[in-house]
């Protein structure tokens, strides 16, 4: 289990999963090709973050989720003022979790296959 916390605090904290040091962004959206301390290739084949894509959308399912269900049974804004949060939730939210979903899919690679070198 301690081995699971530690690739899941390294997700969060966007740095390489085997060394913990590389950051693995060098802008708002561009990934670093390998880390720059161990020097591990972050995309494994072509179309690898594409399970990223799975972690985000069900954070943002769920979240909306929640959302609308709380919105509804407050009941202290219009239909339209919900559906306004609700649209923003769905649209903003994919854009924001991005970074850490294509890092905790990095993580949970590296937790199921592991490559070796990791610290």
């Amino acid at each position: 289990m301690s081995r699971y916390l530690k690739l899941v605090g390294r997700a969060l904290r966007l740095v390489c999963p085997v060394c913990g040091r590389g950051p693995l962004f060098k802008g708002l959206f561009r990934m670093h090709e390998t880390c720059s301390h161990c020097g591990l290739k972050f995309e494994r084949e072509p179309g690898f973050f594409l399970g990223s894509i799975y972690i985000n959308y069900g954070i943002t399912a769920i979240t909306s989720l929640v959302t609308y269900f709380i919105l509804f049974f407050a009941n202290v804004l219009t239909d339209t003022q919900n559906m306004a949060v609700l649209v923003a939730i769905v649209i903003l939210l994919p854009i924001l979790l991005h970074r850490h979903a294509r890092s905790l899919w990095l993580g949970f690679d590296q937790w199921q296959d592991p490559r070796p070198g990791e610290e």
